[in-house]
């Protein structure tokens, strides 16, 4: 019996935070949630606003009905644990004793994890298959001679599918503008 190895280790190509650091910093809801609370707020965010906002998320309240005992348990946890752990992979730059939180530049890598895609939407790769094959079914079509479809010249098909493709795609890049968080 053969014994398996490993996988390797892909080498990070620049210098900062791995794959997995990224993981680990984006596995946890709060850790996720401090970082959409940045972005929309701002650098330079108190801890005691971000619990505070925090708890309200996670309590499906609005900030002014949150109470002093879950935004103290928001504040403990951000304090000991998750505010330590984004800083150490270099997310934020947390001053505890000023109790201020900041993004850094490479929580500009967290981008690529924190799309995020609504129940009711297709994939965008099915999206694209589906696209290609109607495209490869009109030019079937042409091909073969069917009409109307033989009546159309190749320079028209061409366009057509370049126009199909080009709108596709801001549309793709429109919403995943859209759907990130922060």
């Amino acid at each position: 019996m053969t014994q398996l190895k490993p996988p390797t280790q892909v080498p990070n190509d620049e210098e900062g935070p791995s794959r997995d650091e990224i993981f680990t910093a984006l596995s946890n809801r709060r850790r996720r949630n401090v970082i959409t609370y940045l972005k929309r707020n701002g650098d330079g965010a108190r801890v005691r606003d971000i619990a505070e906002q925090l708890a309200a998320w996670e309590n499906d309240r609005g900030i002014n009905e949150v109470t002093y005992k879950q935004r103290k348990r928001v504040y403990t946890a951000l304090h000991q644990s998750h505010l330590p752990k984004l800083a150490a992979s270099g997310f934020i730059e947390y001053e505890s004793d000023r109790g201020t939180v900041s993004l850094t530049a490479e929580s500009r890598k967290l981008e690529v994890y924190l799309e995020v895609v609504s129940d009711n939407e297709i994939l965008w790769s099915e999206y694209y298959v589906g696209l290609a094959i109607t495209c490869g079914l009109l030019a079937a079509a042409a091909w073969a001679g069917t009409v109307p479809f033989a009546a159309v010249s190749g320079y028209a098909y061409a366009t057509l599918f370049a126009l199909a493709f080009g709108a596709s795609g801001l549309a793709h890049r429109a919403s995943t503008k859209r759907n990130r968080l922060g």
